[in-house]
């Protein structure tokens, strides 16, 4: 997982669910706010797959187009093998695991 910009901050776009949840963030100003927050969602989330942070640039996010979110598979050889559309309604399962069937059985 990389961790993006902050997609709801407090300063530009709160959704009422953040402030529900008591996941209220602003706009990190370095990298460094942006791993406490980043990690504070990790936790608050649960998530338990590797997560990185994206560089204060956003490099990763413009090369992928991965704002709001988005799924990846990078298969062996390190190509795009599957890119969902934009999350959480472009989120469809069955098409990520038929594409990491076909990444697995044609290694």
């Amino acid at each position: 997982m990389v961790y993006i910009t902050e997609a709801h901050p407090s300063d530009v776009w709160q959704m009422e669910s953040n402030v529900k949840e008591k996941v209220v963030f602003a706009s990190p100003r370095s990298e460094e706010e942006r791993g406490v927050v980043a990690g504070a969602c990790v936790r608050k989330l649960g998530i338990e797959i590797p997560a990185v942070l994206d560089e204060f640039g956003n490099s990763t996010e413009s090369a992928y187009t991965g704002w709001p979110d988005r799924l990846y598979l990078i298969d062996g050889a390190g190509r795009v093998a599957y890119k969902s559309r934009p999350g959480p309604f472009g989120f469809h399962a069955d098409e990520l695991k038929a594409a990491i069937v076909k990444a697995v059985t044609t290694q």
